[in-house]
């Protein structure tokens, strides 16, 4: 017999097996010893009075029990059918993977290396300040999730199996628990072996990936799709191209624009990135001054509608640190990361407001481009800021909403250093506007968000692609070209890990549809 019930644990019994079993007895009604196994199904925290672990959790009684987790069996492909994958993220993962589960081969195109030797590239960025346009923490093996912490929750529950993409995270050695958690995240420490396996699945396969390839043009015939020129020589050819290429890869809208293939302007959103001591939010979050033992660091979502757009936090880290989303020179971008213990001193999250064609109107030639444009104005005025390789504009949160320059500024996690400015005189009159707003609002949910110890800094511009490439409902192929499949964070249909994989698996289904 099997039921399902609901535990509330304490943080200090949340990992005591024994008691929870016991406390499942009781509650059911029966003897310990019937109980032949305990599975959890989700896992959440309720921290609106004293902090507590909210449990559903399957009871089998006196009936056989197992851990096994489902495999995904990838059989050799035979090659008579092959696709082009460009981009080597999320979008692209999962579409690589789906391909061969039904049988085609993936060409993977990759513009930037390996996860090990991107590794290298990230360091010296950090370092030594040095940015390699097609190896940093947007571009290379595993996309721009894979050294910003790795967070899986999502809202997309409808596009497809969510559960699948969880299981094949373990299946190559993520942790279990992320099936569970209303939260699940892996960490940019262990993501990167993930990535390593997934890609070993792939090879095993059949399947090529080619890193330090950069798609420099589409090799198109009568509007059909039959492959991609890399590094301005080498040709590859295929049945069909998914277009998997991140919401950074802003040369792949010009090549589009190009074959005349119509790309058009999305809204978007851009702000700061905003940092706390942990310890601030785990008060405010949890309601007392002493994190209990097995309590993770607090997280938060904010969000509110201010003058008709929406200003919301994003891609929050709580026990992160700030790093540089550069990739190219001249330009400053953050975003944030966390290592799967999330034990940095430091929260950190974007501070972001929504922009569309009415903040930017006429003031670019090309308005396709317009979102584009005012993003790399952004980010190039932001290192004119400073002046001074990397080091980011910052302000504390109290002194950008009452208008002057922070004459300290607090610690940062952010390691090429800020240096202080008045990002309310800086940025966008529209954006200062909404975010000034928008703190204050915050303050009002969480008591202390905005207060002297917040320190913004700039500029976190990247929450997703300020263009689309559009795409059929129903076929997921691009209505001008046959055989080019728009996919992901870059085409303006996904945003996030899960998302990206499973738009990626999505595409991967509708080319087989294609080919069929």
């Amino acid at each position: 017999m099997k039921k399902q019930i609901e535990l509330i644990i304490f943080p200090e019994n949340i990992y005591n097996q024994e008691f929870i079993l016991s406390f499942a007895a009781k509650k059911l009604n029966v003897n310990p010893s019937d109980i032949t196994g305990i599975r959890t199904i989700r896992r959440s925290i309720d921290a609106r009075q004293r902090p507590i672990f909210k449990l559903l959790a399957d009871v089998y009684i006196n009936e056989p029990f197992s851990e096994d987790e489902p495999k995904y069996v990838y059989s050799p492909v035979d090659g008579k059918k092959n696709v082009i994958v460009v981009g080597f993220g999320p979008s692209g993962i999962f579409a690589s993977l789906r391909l061969i589960e039904l049988g085609i081969k993936p060409i993977i195109i990759e513009r930037g290396k390996d996860v090990q030797l991107r590794r290298r590239d990230l360091r010296t960025l950090q370092q030594e300040q040095v940015v390699n346009p097609d190896s940093n923490y947007c571009f290379g093996e595993g996309g721009a999730g894979t050294y910003s912490d790795g967070k899986l929750y999502t809202r997309s529950v409808k596009r497809g199996n969510v559960k699948k993409v969880l299981e094949i995270f373990i299946q190559h050695g993520a942790n279990p628990e992320i099936t569970i958690d209303s939260h699940p995240h892996i960490g940019s420490n262990k993501l990167p072996k993930i990535i390593s396996a997934v890609r070993q699945t792939i090879l095993n396969a059949g399947g090529e990936i080619h890193y330090e390839s950069k798609v420099t043009d589409l090799i198109l015939k009568d509007k059909n799709a039959k492959g991609v020129v890399v590094n301005s020589e080498q040709e590859y050819f295929a049945d069909a191209v998914i277009l998997a290429t991140g919401h950074s890869a802003r040369d792949i809208f010009h090549i589009l624009k190009k074959n005349n293939i119509e790309i058009e302007s999305k809204p978007f959103a851009m702000g700061v990135r905003i940092e706390h001591p942990q310890p601030l939010i785990n008060e405010i979050q949890y309601h007392t001054k002493f994190k209990p033992d097995n309590l993770p660091s607090a997280a938060y979502n904010v969000s509110k509608n201010i003058d008709g757009k929406g200003v919301y936090s994003f891609c929050m880290c709580p026990g992160g640190i700030i790093v540089p989303a550069v990739t190219a020179p001249g330009e400053i971008v953050v975003n944030g990361m966390s290592m799967a213990r999330r034990d940095s001193p430091f929260a950190n999250a974007g501070l972001v407001a929504e922009v569309n064609e009415e903040d930017w109107g006429k003031k670019y030639t090309d308005p396709i481009f317009g979102g584009l444009q005012l993003q790399q104005e952004i980010e190039q005025n932001a290192f004119k800021m400073v002046s001074k390789s990397l080091a980011a504009p910052a302000q504390r949160a109290t002194d950008f909403v009452e208008g002057k320059i922070s004459q300290t500024l607090p610690k940062t996690s952010y390691i090429p250093g800020v240096a202080p400015v008045r990002l309310d005189e800086e940025l966008p009159t529209f954006l200062v506007k909404r975010l000034k707003k928008a703190l204050k609002e915050f303050d009002k949910k969480m008591k202390g968000y905005f207060s002297d110890e917040a320190i913004l800094v700039g500029v976190e511009t990247r929450t997703s692609s300020p263009i689309r490439v559009p795409r059929d409902r129903e076929t997921f192929m691009n209505p001008q070209t046959t055989g080019l499949f728009p996919c992901g964070e870059g085409s303006g249909f996904a945003g996030g890990i899960v998302s990206s994989a499973l738009d990626g698996e999505n595409c991967a289904n509708a080319v087989s549809e294609y080919l069929k």
